[in-house]
């Protein structure tokens, strides 16, 4: 599904060069649940974003089934990542002002979907990931995990081919962590979405369909 090819990025920095990509190569499956794994600066975040097209590579390409990524304009990459990718962070970003529901309704509301389409959709997704009575909760309202389950529904709602997720686990106790982590597991086999995972913890990387090693810029 997602091919990396030759993969460099650089960043200015105190009038030199950091190169934090060194020439990655890395092909992804549909259906995969992977997890990569590395040191701190390993350069495994900066992969998931150029993935995410949320960065651009300084050199190299990433094609998604078959599409050259940064061939698109800007505008084109935000409807492809809204409608394709979904992101899920260390930090889970929920709107403090919204309910569960309403969070989780965001990126169809961005598109302009009709909330009465929208919200059967994001109810039964949030019962899918253990929060159908906390509909109407606001993340103030919410546990770490209940907060982080609500980040993940909203990153499914748009049924997405790929969700990538940096550290999801990584803010949360190692019970709430484990438990997040299975339920991705469990919706990656229920549903045939594809996850690339970044986390320092290798017990649960050790349940990936495959496991990425990155040191110093590089796929080990």
């Amino acid at each position: 599904m997602i091919t990396v090819t030759s993969l460099y990025k650089s960043f200015p920095m105190g009038g030199q060069t950091l190169t934090v990509l060194k020439g990655v190569n890395l092909q992804i499956q549909r259906g995969e649940l992977i997890a990569i794994v590395g040191a701190s600066g390993a350069g495994k975040s900066t992969l998931l974003h150029i993935i995410g097209t949320l960065d651009r590579p300084t050199t190299g390409t990433v094609h998604f089934d078959g599409q050259d990524m940064f061939q698109m304009s800007e505008g084109e990459q935000a409807d492809f990542r809204n409608r394709r990718i979904g992101f899920v962070f260390q930090f889970h970003h929920l709107l403090p002002e919204f309910t569960a529901l309403e969070n989780a309704c965001m990126p169809a509301l961005i598109q302009r979907r009709s909330p009465v389409d929208i919200e059967p959709e994001a109810i039964a997704l949030l019962q899918e990931v253990g929060l159908g009575a906390r509909l109407h909760h606001k993340p103030g309202e919410l546990s770490g995990g209940e907060q982080q389950r609500v980040a993940v529904a909203r990153a499914l709602l748009q049924k997405p081919d790929l969700v990538l997720a940096d550290e999801p686990t990584g803010n949360l106790d190692t019970h709430t962590g484990e438990a997040l982590f299975a339920m991705m597991r469990e919706l990656n086999k229920a549903r045939g979405t594809t996850f690339v995972i970044v986390t320092h913890n290798d017990k649960l990387s050790a349940q990936a369909d495959r496991i990425i090693h990155m040191q110093d810029g590089q796929i080990v």
